[in-house]
């Protein structure tokens, strides 16, 4: 869509009633955009023009809460991923905020999400920081077809300065992500994180996605050597990006796609234009920092400009449009769930069953049953195959941290085929299908008993390990909504 100037008043809020008078730039582009969050104040300008922001440590408190037409209230939504707003409260957030952006300068962006051959998903978002309307062109793509003047499906409206209230609002935290899923509308106050926006998004697109027969998925991509495609799978943090990026130098595959992605019948679909990484996932992260980078929360030095990249902490993220972008791959032959198992049961590697491989994602990525309903669908009509990487610990109370080095080899040995030449045992209490030994790899990452002083406690853990390996088909998360079909068989029944 064109660039265009200042609106006089917000009656083009899709989803939103006009709430007084403000100014709304509307599809700013980059160029454009870097210049006004310089002018503003929202960032600083680092030495190769790449815009340094920051937006507060990790574990800020936040909650992230769903608007329930049934509720009636109670407890006001804390620092938590699931919580609940009545109507009534949704209606204040939402009068409320916009009667604050009424008084500011907004900075809106109409994108849109490819969804492979079904199509596309129309949205709209807004802020009062122009860096967040950039984050937005960076990682979804402008709307320029002549579909685009139809109205956007969804709508994001994000205003960091912002608070919430208990009384008011039902939001004790500091910050709130407002989700009303009917009406497809994120409402986002109180935080300026990056992290919160992409939240809002993937809470948005997950319906219209799985409509579309696409199952939305957080995850990096990488191809083999041979052609083949394995798919790593996890929650922030667990290390997919790593993974793929070390287990390719070993075998000498190449990553793809890495981030938002999506998994139609027509294969893996790159739902995300641009780059948004952690600095520790990317191999060359100073040349990511070019002009018009977003680096949030990446120390400056003050005199130089130089931003310190390789000193920057968790919370650190590097956001940049892709200089070349592969929008679709073909069918995962692998499937990687990285699990960060904090008790130290699982072993490093492991090979799936279908039923096991559904309550891995859920444990992997805590997603619900209809994304777990489409991987079953997925996993019965492409039949990958399906591994476990435990990325968190392993022994006696957790003690030890698998190295990042074993499980990158685990991977590569995996797509490679070379564990599929080795012998395996079947873990009596978990289960798993385990490789009896891997060469350079020591065998107690590969046995975790070895690693338990007491028998009981290990014995105790393992079994809750195994029920919640089986509890997606247990509690009839499937396509069909049944039980577990036969031949598809509970570990450790």
């Amino acid at each position: 869509m064109k660039q265009t100037g200042t609106q006089s008043d917000q009656s083009g809020l899709e989803g939103l009633d006009p709430a007084g008078t403000g100014r709304v730039f509307w599809n700013l582009g980059s160029a454009y955009l870097c210049e006004r969050a310089v002018a503003r104040g929202e960032v600083r300008l680092s030495h190769t023009g790449a815009l340094v922001v920051t937006t507060g440590p990790a574990g800020q408190p936040l909650a992230i809460a769903r608007v329930n037409d049934a509720a009636e209230g109670g407890e006001p939504a804390g620092a938590t991923d699931d919580a609940t707003l009545t109507r009534a409260q949704f209606e204040a957030l939402k009068a409320d905020l916009l009667a604050y952006v009424a008084r500011r300068t907004l900075f809106g962006q109409d994108v849109g999400v490819e969804a492979g051959p079904a199509g596309g998903v129309a949205v709209r978002i807004l802020s009062d920081q122009a860096w967040h309307a950039l984050v937005a062109r960076h990682l979804l793509r402008p709307r320029q077809t002549a579909a685009d003047a139809d109205a956007p499906r969804l709508t994001v409206l994000c205003a960091p300065g912002f608070r919430p209230t208990p009384e008011t609002h039902g939001v004790a935290a500091e910050g709130v992500l407002a989700l009303d899923l009917a009406n497809g509308l994120a409402l986002i106050a109180g935080t300026g994180r990056s992290e919160t926006l992409r939240a809002a998004l993937a809470h948005l697109l997950a319906e219209p996605l799985l409509a579309a027969g696409v199952l939305p998925l957080e995850g990096a991509v990488r191809t083999g050597a041979d052609g083949a495609i394995s798919l790593l799978i996890g929650a922030s943090g667990a290390g997919k990006s790593a993974l793929a990026q070390g287990a390719a130098e070993e075998d000498g595959a190449t990553r793809r796609l890495d981030g938002a992605l999506g998994w139609g019948d027509g294969g893996l679909i790159a739902l995300e234009a641009g780059s948004y990484s952690r600095p520790a996932d990317l191999a060359q992260a100073p040349d990511a920092a070019r002009f018009g980078t977003v680096l949030e929360n990446v120390p400056l030095d003050p005199a130089t400009r130089v931003p310190g990249i390789d000193a920057a902490g968790a919370d650190a993220r590097i956001i940049h449009p892709a200089t070349t972008h592969v929008q679709t791959l073909g069918t995962p032959a692998h499937l990687f769930m990285l699990v960060q198992d904090e008790e130290g049961v699982l072993p490093a590697l492991a090979r799936l069953s279908p039923a096991q491989t559904l309550g891995a994602f859920r444990e992997a990525t805590g997603v619900t049953a209809p994304h777990i309903a489409r991987l079953h669908a997925q996993l019965e009509r492409h039949a990958p195959v399906c591994w476990l990487v435990n990325t968190g610990r392993i022994g006696d109370g957790g003690e030890r941290r698998v190295p990042l080095e074993v499980s990158r080899r685990l991977v590569a040995a995996a797509q490679t085929g070379e564990l599929a030449s080795g012998e395996w045992r079947t873990d009596p209490e978990l289960g798993l299908d385990v490789p009896a030994a891997v060469e350079g790899i020591d065998p107690a990452l590969l046995d975790s008993r070895k690693g338990w002083a007491n028998r009981g406690d290990y014995l105790a853990a393992a079994r809750r390990w195994t029920q919640r390996l089986a509890a997606p088909l247990a509690e009839g998360d499937t396509a069909s909504g049944t039980d577990a079909t036969p031949g598809m068989a509970v570990a450790a029944e």
